[in-house]
């Protein structure tokens, strides 16, 4: 068998596996779906090559605004693997204690929001922490993981504590412990990762669900759509106005940080 059967093989597989969690897929989507009726955000976190999927909830053809991507190039940006700005100070900067505070300390956020944070591994500090302060902050967390790559892998939080500890519900990606999923005779390790295959589909089943749930409910997203579906002008239009309601939708995410209560444009009282 070629190594390309095999690993369509092992994405069918993973086909399975998403399968089995199509009620937890929908129970995430009627949380997002009712953050975005709400006027607020799903924030959605991944640090290291999970921003893949951050950057496939939205913006993309296909997707709608609701969805707050929060994806910090401290932490993605791997385009330049060593010196400045490279992978070692990526990955260094995943596991620095306080990070995840300092990002989230740009937004005023709500128990109407909702999270959705990708951690294949779910054991890295700034993944972990969002998590966690999402949590104290009363907001239902969903959590994208590669489930038995999480069983074997080892915290990086002093208390142990992983991704999982702070979720209210967890999806799993379905790839393999490691994520490399083909074994090439004479090569001692596998190679071809499965994450990002099991992740997508789970990504935009969730991102289709919504969609039925805000149309049904009679507000129907604004989708970033193709000419060759819709045409040109229609097109445009699309763009324009889904990028304008996510502007909107942002701004009510600053327009009180700092403050402990929002009581007009000139009253702001300065918080503690």
């Amino acid at each position: 068998m070629s190594v390309t059967q095999q690993f369509i093989d092992k994405t069918k597989e993973i086909l399975t596996v998403i399968e089995q969690q199509e009620e937890a897929i929908q129970k995430a989507a009627s949380w997002f779906a009712e953050s975005i009726l709400a006027g607020r955000m799903v924030h959605v976190f991944g640090s290291g090559h999970s921003r893949i999927m951050v950057e496939e909830m939205w913006p993309r053809y296909g997707s709608f605004p609701g969805f707050n991507p929060i994806v910090e190039l401290s932490l993605t940006f791997h385009n330049l693997v060593v010196g400045a700005n490279g992978q070692r100070q990526a990955m260094f900067l995943e596991n620095v204690p306080g990070l995840a505070a300092r990002i989230l300390r740009n937004y005023k956020l709500s128990e109407v929001d909702t999270a959705l944070v990708i951690s294949s591994s779910g054991c890295n500090v700034v993944p972990v922490e969002m998590a966690e302060l999402f949590a104290e902050s009363g907001i239902k967390v969903v959590a994208l993981v590669t489930s038995r790559h999480a069983e074997k892998s080892r915290s990086k939080r002093a208390d142990g504590k992983k991704l999982t500890d702070f979720a209210d519900l967890i999806l799993d990606t379905g790839a393999p412990a490691g994520d490399a999923m083909i074994q090439i005779p004479g090569l001692q390790t596998p190679v071809a990762p499965g994450s990002t295959v099991g992740g997508a589909i789970i990504i935009n089943s969730i991102k289709a669900e919504t969609a039925k749930l805000l149309t049904e409910a009679g507000r129907p997203p604004k989708v970033l759509t193709a000419e060759v579906n819709v045409g040109a002008e229609k097109a445009k239009e699309l763009f324009e106005s889904a990028y304008d309601e996510h502007a909107h939708r942002l701004a009510k995410l600053y327009e009180s940080v700092g403050y402990s209560s929002y009581v007009s444009t000139n009253d702001l009282v300065p918080g503690t």
